[in-house]
């Protein structure tokens, strides 16, 4: 028990040091483009780190739990994965580099376990209990079909969107750009069509959202049982699809008075717009990337059940991963606890990364500012709903890239972006090679 206690607490710490170096992704616009004070910025990104608690549910955390197979591993694993992070993450942040917290955790996990599955089992084949042969690489889930044609999930997911989140941000802030450009002419057809996108997104949105008595099935307690209407409004589901639909009409109705407006209404507007935006991304990251560590606790209790069969596991423990039959269950002081510290990490700030990613890419006016946060925003709520890990630092990334473009491709500091995309690369790896060499020491001394 005492190694599981010990790995929650380095899980939140993680958590902690995620805030402060993630906190450039949500506030470095709005403090580069002078929208708020760094002071006030972090608070501001604070705020909706933790407010995210009530909008996303455990998708990303059951797909990080289930890096590798609960049932072979043991808590050294987990242990060694956590420091190894804590390590990578630190490191970066000392140099200012914006590298993937979540890669990071979800390398030094799985390397963790492939040095666990070496260590008992060496390189060559083993039968399980059930005569089933197995080899050292596959305690990591590499693939997992996704159910009924649904998105597929497994470490290669999350190593293919380490390209594909900041291409997706780019795209997306890209065409946002194209679009305000567009709307502050005075012709026609821009108009249309962002009255045609209200209409698309209000239908989507609406087709999206989860019934009443969808919610209660199979026995689940809504938030508001006395009520159907905050029911249905305040389930996690609907609230992500509401904030969506919100973000996207408020850049609409922007753009349909976009060109009445003279070149300093125009820019007031679009600073009070930069706060709706970097809050969308703040909450987008508290709601990615405290799941990860909700994730990684969750699996720590798993394997400390598998480990010590015949365990009583008090009720503030009580944690199951979902399994064909079954739904995720977490008691609410993990997700509070997790909120919590990325919440009190981003109000200790980050000030060399906000001074990479809020001027060294490329320069930043409230234009792009909005551009970017509403892309990488969107990203994420996207991802998040495929359950689907991705780094925050990445998306936001790639959207300040896009926007770049829009002014021309020389607009972009490439030789910054370079060095960052190699620091993508080389995350998981590097994470994994590192845990797995700090599980072999831990396990000289911890049997």
């Amino acid at each position: 028990m005492t190694l599981l206690i010990i790995i929650i607490v380095l899980a939140l710490i993680f958590d902690y040091i995620n805030g402060f170096h993630d906190a450039a992704n949500a506030i470095a616009t709005v403090v580069a483009t002078k929208v708020l004070t760094p002071f006030q910025a972090v608070l501001w990104a604070a705020f909706f780190n933790f407010l995210a608690y009530w909008v996303f549910g455990f998708g990303v955390a059951d797909t990080v739990a289930k890096t590798a197979d609960t049932m072979q591993i043991d808590l050294v694993v987990i242990l060694a994965g956590v420091i190894a992070a804590i390590c990578w993450n630190l490191l970066t942040w000392w140099l200012g580099i914006p590298s993937s917290s979540s890669h990071t955790l979800i390398g030094g996990f799985a390397g963790a376990a492939i040095a666990h599955a070496i260590a008992v089992h060496g390189f060559s084949g083993y039968v399980d209990a059930d005569g089933v042969t197995h080899h050292w690489y596959d305690i990591v889930s590499w693939y997992k079909a996704g159910k009924d044609g649904g998105m597929p999930s497994g470490v290669l997911i999350i190593i293919a969107f380490i390209v594909l989140a900041p291409l997706l941000g780019a795209l997306a802030s890209y065409l946002i750009s194209i679009w305000l450009l567009n709307a502050s002419r005075k012709s026609i057809g821009p108009k249309i069509f962002t009255v045609a996108l209200m209409i698309a997104t209000i239908w989507f949105v609406y087709a999206q959202m989860i019934p009443y008595e969808e919610i209660i099935k199979g026995g689940h307690k809504p938030r508001f049982a006395s009520s159907v209407f905050w029911s249905v409004a305040f389930e996690p589901h609907n609230i992500k699809w509401f904030l969506v639909a919100f973000i996207v009409l408020t850049v609409s109705g922007f753009c349909l008075i976009f060109s009445s407006l003279n070149l300093h209404q125009a820019d007031a507007a679009l600073k009070k717009m930069q706060l709706l935006s970097s809050a969308a991304f703040s909450l987008g990251h508290g709601g990615n990337d405290s799941q990860k560590v909700m994730g990684i606790i969750a699996a720590a209790v798993v394997v400390y059940i598998n480990t010590n069969p015949g365990v009583h596991m008090d009720s503030w423990l009580d944690v199951a991963l979902p399994s064909e039959d079954g739904a995720f269950k977490m008691p609410s002081w993990i997700p509070l606890a997790c909120y919590s510290a990325i919440a009190a990490g981003t109000l200790s700030g980050g000030w060399k990364i906000v001074k990479t990613m809020g001027s060294k890419i490329t320069k930043v006016t409230s234009f792009e500012g909005v551009a970017a946060e509403t892309a990488g925003a969107l990203t994420l709520y996207f991802t998040e709903h495929l359950k689907i890990p991705v780094s925050t630092t990445h998306t936001i990334t790639g959207s300040i890239i896009g926007v770049g473009l829009t002014k021309r491709v020389s607009a972009v500091r490439w030789g910054v972006t370079v060095s960052l995309i190699w620091a993508w690369i080389l995350t998981i790896p590097i994470s994994a090679i590192l845990a797995g060499l700090i599980y072999y020491v831990l396990s000289v001394f911890i049997s």
